[in-house]
């Protein structure tokens, strides 16, 4: 072995050493139970929403069970790209892999960042390490580590089939499983979202991919594994039990799919590995391998339409319910009497136990502002608290009014652009976003919202709920003055420096129309500039995302 300083390091850890030092492993995840920090104006109390370190495509993965096999370490790698090394420390319950190229040991942290994996039902935190290789040729027990490699990888690349693995008897995968769940939710109560679904599953796992529809008047749900390994384990310890009290049983079994071909990220569809899929215009189709696959309709929908982002705010420790509670269920879970409102709290609950703050990245600090983000994500929800960072203007917090609407806005504004950026959207750490204190120098960076009457969610049952949509290119005006002509409200965009390409009211109601800009990106703007503009015979234009076209 040669005697670099990498590799006596390597050595030292293999020997039993300790092997985590500020010099060694740069922390980019964070424990659910890690207490936030007050987050005043200045930017370096926001080190845990960002990597203080280089990136490396060696990481290090900490709280490893003792119990974990080589080819379960390897799996959480494989999704985002080959894995070429492994060196598995069970007695410190660590690891470390390295990644064929940097750029997906990126991806892997980026993703890991904002759903935290699991390991035979184990949270584990994964982090850069400054080693720029593992060189661990003449290390012990390497034999196992390097067989496991091969098999997950050519495995994950469909060149070989799961015969000879372990059977389900001694806790390993039957031959030919999928990695490709099929979910049935029975006795529907409550809707159940795309997020309440990742969470639960997220505890046996990486999530790839989910894709939810309706067949024979049933609410169903494909879910893709990283490994067939997490398929199994979740459908041994989750098939049969209620997601709610009495209610929400989930069936669940292999699908005859071994990958989904998710098109749309939006309520109704989700491909965690790619941020920078459209949110679509409507419904999202499926490809006919999966039409054929389970016999479903062309198009895939939700059963409680506008509510599917609206299940309730489980207190989740960062991705699934503990199983623990109570036999038979998911988790003692109360529903209150405002549920079907849109605004669902876990009854008994405290409010700092839901993550309702967002953490905004990659904004243009020269055009943005508190309001413009105020009027933006109060299309998915009502935003009490908008704070631009003082000393890093390109991030921004949002505190929503609950995590439900927070996980909506996110799941629709992530990956849009505004003002010239593609901004970044994910659950912030925080529980709150703190008003600076008397004296403060802010520069007018942090708002309070709580008491707008520009608020689309404060009264329950409100048509608001049924009509939440991806940004799209046309917009949904309401609110119009009987005397407003067509050629008034073309001009008033088109003077704000909009393309208009296509205008019309609606035949039924003159108080509402259509109008169709010239790309997604323009309508986000002109949403921002323009909801709430005063139309005269005290009228204010009222401005939404619409799913039609004109």
């Amino acid at each position: 072995m040669k005697t670099t300083g990498k590799n006596i390091l390597i050595a030292l850890w293999a020997s039993g050493e300790p092997p985590v030092s500020a010099s060694s492993c740069c922390f980019t995840t964070m424990s659910s139970s890690t207490p936030s920090t007050a987050n005043g104006t200045d930017d370096k109390k926001y080190k845990g929403e960002r990597s203080p370190c280089d990136p490396s495509r060696v990481l290090h993965i900490r709280r490893v069970p003792i119990e974990v096999s080589e080819a379960e370490v390897v799996s959480l790698g494989v999704p985002f790209g080959k894995v070429t090394n492994l060196l598995l420390l069970k007695g410190k319950n660590q690891a470390f892999i390295e990644m064929a190229s940097e750029e997906a040991a990126i991806t892997m942290v980026n993703y890991y960042t904002t759903a935290t994996p699991h390991v035979r039902n184990q949270p584990v935190y994964i982090q850069y390490s400054n080693h720029r290789e593992l060189k661990t040729d003449n290390l012990p027990n390497q034999g196992r580590a390097q067989a496991a490699l091969q098999a997950v990888n050519a495995m994950h690349s469909g060149n070989m089939t799961l015969s000879g693995t372990a059977t389900a008897s001694d806790g390993g995968m039957m031959p030919g499983q999928s990695p490709v769940l099929r979910l049935i939710v029975e006795n529907l109560y409550y809707p159940v979202s795309l997020e309440v679904l990742h969470q639960i599953f997220s505890k046996f796992g990486t999530v790839l991919k989910i894709i939810t529809f309706t067949k024979n008047n049933q609410f169903q749900a494909l879910l893709q594994y990283a490994d067939p390994m997490n398929a199994h384990h979740a459908k041994v310890a989750l098939d049969g039990q209620n997601i709610y009290n009495g209610c929400c049983t989930l069936r669940v079994e292999f699908s005859k799919l071994t990958s989904l071909n998710v098109k749309y990220n939006n309520d109704k569809s989700r491909d965690f590995t790619r941020l920078d899929l459209p949110s679509g215009d409507g419904q999202p189709t499926l490809d006919p391998t999966m039409q054929s696959a389970f016999g479903a309709p062309g198009i895939i929908s939700s059963p409680y339409p506008g509510a599917a982002g609206f299940a309730p705010a489980i207190g989740f420790h960062q991705a699934g319910l503990s199983m623990q509670t109570m036999p038979g269920a998911l988790g003692h879970l109360t529903i209150p009497s405002s549920a079907m409102t849109g605004r669902m709290t876990i009854h008994g609950m405290a409010p700092t136990a839901i993550h309702s703050v967002l953490l905004v990245s990659n904004l243009n600090p020269e055009s943005i502002s508190p309001h413009g983000l105020f009027i933006l994500f109060g299309v998915y929800g009502d935003v009490h608290r908008v704070k631009i960072l003082f000393n890093k203007k390109e991030n921004a917090l949002i505190q929503m009014a609950d995590a439900t609407q927070a996980q909506l806005a996110m799941s629709h504004l992530n990956g849009q652009r505004l003002h010239g950026k593609v901004i970044r959207v994910t659950i912030s750490k925080h529980q709150t976003v703190q008003l600076p204190r008397e004296g403060q120098e802010d520069q007018g960076l942090t708002k309070d919202f709580s008491g707008s009457p520009l608020h689309r969610f404060k009264k329950p049952g409100s048509k608001n709920f049924q009509n939440i949509f991806p940004p799209s290119a046309t917009l949904h005006l309401s609110n119009i003055p009987p005397s407003t002509t067509d050629d008034f409200l073309k001009d008033l965009f088109a003077s704000s420096g909009y393309t208009v390409k296509a205008f019309k009211f609606f035949q039924k109601d003159r108080k509402m129309a259509l109008i169709q800009l010239g790309s997604v990106e323009e309508a986000i703007q002109a949403l921002i500039d323009l909801h709430n503009h005063d139309l005269g015979e005290n009228h204010h234009l009222r401005v939404s995302f619409s799913k039609s076209t004109i």
